[in-house]
Order: structure tokens, then sequence, then C-alpha cells
């Protein structure tokens, strides 16, 4: 016997079901066909670079249009010191604040101060670097960087750390700045994690006689390490990838003369902002886009190197239990 027909909604559900399933597979194809024309369109504008320099772009201090010679370490190296300071900054804070709005704040705080935090993410980019470059700078040279001069003059090592004249700008500006952008993303997503904890394990651990410290080291930060790795990826991808701040505050300037934090450099986005419009066609925006080509990439390492990290720590969840 053949089986009854099907009825005629259950008929359409399935139809829409499997219009759905198309409809989200296209998206995905049409995700990654666009990533790799991205890399495709990346790669043909850097070759004349590539080819004239290699891998050797990447260890290149020297940047100039006039002899048309050029080599990206300068702006590589200030993009990835600018974030690594803007992280070191910005996540310990985050987690105070996430860790105050979710376990101590009182109940008419919590909300004003939440939504405060979540405004500074609306400020334009730009308001924070002319604010970096004509309020912050000017107090960062007078009550940081001359005290310290001061301080570590003659001592090794640490008086090179804090050389250079006393203008405001630099690396270690540009990196304060971007932690303060990157703080309210940073914020938000650990504190939206830290609320999704089930009460019970929480009530549970704090009956057992644990202090808050013991309550997230213990049970939140474990329940919720996807999400907070998660939030600090997409801070980390906010620094690497913001130009306006950075152009005010890092200096522009295309020579690594010393490891300070408070020497002029220069970024790849802050490069491609201030060169490409300008940059003649050839073996100098060849290398502009070569640059971009390897942010591409730093941002697709990071992004490796996170779901790495997230795939041992389950492992070793596993092993545990």
């Amino acid at each position: 016997m053949n089986p009854p027909p099907l009825p005629p909604s259950l008929r359409m559900g399935s139809f829409i079901d499997r219009l759905f399933g198309w409809a989200a597979l296209a998206a995905a194809c049409l995700t990654l066909a666009l990533l790799f024309g991205i890399l495709l369109s990346l790669v043909v504008g850097a070759w004349p670079a590539i080819d004239a320099y290699g891998l050797g772009f990447l260890t290149r201090t020297v940047w100039d249009p006039v002899k048309n010679d050029y080599g990206g370490l300068v702006m590589i190296y200030g993009t990835l010191t600018t974030s690594f300071i803007a992280l070191l900054i910005a996540v310990p804070v985050s987690f105070g604040i996430a860790l105050f709005l979710t376990e101590l704040s009182p109940a008419w705080l919590k909300r004003p101060l939440g939504t405060a935090i979540e405004l500074l993410a609306a400020i334009p980019s730009i308001v924070y670097g002319m604010w970096g470059l004509l309020v912050f700078g000017p107090i960062l040279s007078t009550y940081v960087q001359v005290p310290l001069q001061k301080l570590l003059t003659g001592v090794p090592y640490l008086g090179a750390m804090v050389s250079g004249p006393p203008v405001g700008i630099g690396i270690l500006s540009a990196g304060i700045i971007l932690a303060i952008m990157i703080i309210p993303f940073i914020a938000s997503v650990m504190r939206d994690v830290f609320e999704v904890t089930p009460p019970l394990l929480k009530e549970s651990a704090y009956g057992l006689g644990a202090t808050t410290w013991e309550v997230v080291s213990t049970v939140v930060l474990p329940y919720t390490k996807a999400g907070v790795i998660g939030g600090i990826m997409l801070g980390l991808g906010r620094a690497l990838g913001e130009t306006m701040a950075v152009t005010f505050v890092i200096g522009n300037m295309n020579q690594l003369n010393s490891l300070s934090v408070f020497e002029a450099a220069n970024s790849i986005t802050s490069a491609l902002a201030n060169e490409f419009a300008e940059a003649s066609e050839g073996l100098h925006q060849a290398s502009l886009i070569y640059l971009g080509l390897v942010l591409f990439f730093i941002t697709f390492v990071v992004l490796a190197l996170s779901k790495v990290l997230l795939a041992r720590m389950q492992r070793s969840e596993g092993t545990k239990s």
C-alpha cells in the first residue's frame, strides 16, 4: 500500500524548510566567496611588491617613496605593539567592570552604569583621536613621560624604554586610546556571558562558603570561557583594524629609531589612510596593498589561535572530568 499523501500544510512546511536550508547554504557560500575574493584581490594588487621583496618585505625598516624603496616592519611593529598594549590594559579593566556589574553592583546602579559603558562604543573614532591628540597627549607627556624620564635616566633598558621627545604622541598613547575604545566591547560581552551562568551553580558555591572571587574563578569563568575569549578576540580585532584614532596619536613616522613606548611610529591602517589616496601606481601602491594583505593574515592568525586555544581548553576539561 502506498502511504497516504501529506496534508498541504505539511508539504508547504517541508518546502519552506528546504528553502530555508538552501538560503542558509547560499549565504555561507557567498561569505566564503567574498572572503576568497578579497584575499585574491589583495594578492593581485600586492603582487609587484611581493615579486620585488618577497617575505623580506616583512623585515625591512625602510619606507622611502622618493627612492621607491619599501619595507613593512615599522608598520607591523606599530600595529602589534599598540594592540598588545591595548589588550594589556583593556582586558583586566573590562573583567573588573563585568565582575562589578554582575556580582557586586547594587541594583539601582547596574543599569545606568552598564548603559554608560556601552555608550562609549558609540563615540566616533575620530573624536577619540582628537581628544587623544589635544587633551590626553599633553597630560601623558607632562605627568607620565617627563617624570619617568627623570626617574629612569641612566637605568639600563628601562631608560631606553621611556626615551624620546615629550610630545605626548607615540606608541603608548595610541595603545591607551585603543584600550579606551575596546573596553566597551570586551566589557559588554563579558557581562552578558557572566549573566548566563546558571544561578544554581553560583548559589551552590556560595552555600559551600566560597568567596565572590572563588565563585567567579571556579564557576563563572570555566562556564563562560568561550564567550570571554570571544569578547577578547572582538576587542583585539577592533584594535588591529582601528584607523583614525591611531592616525591622530601614533605620530605617523616611518622609522624605528628605538624601542621606546613613547617613540612616534606608524601602523598599517594609519599608513594606508595617509598614503593610499596619493600613492602612485606601481611599487608604492602595491606595497600599501601588501601591508593590507599582512593585516589580513595577522587577523586570520589571531582568529585561528583563539580557536586552537578554545579547543585545547575543552580537551583539558574533558580529561579532568
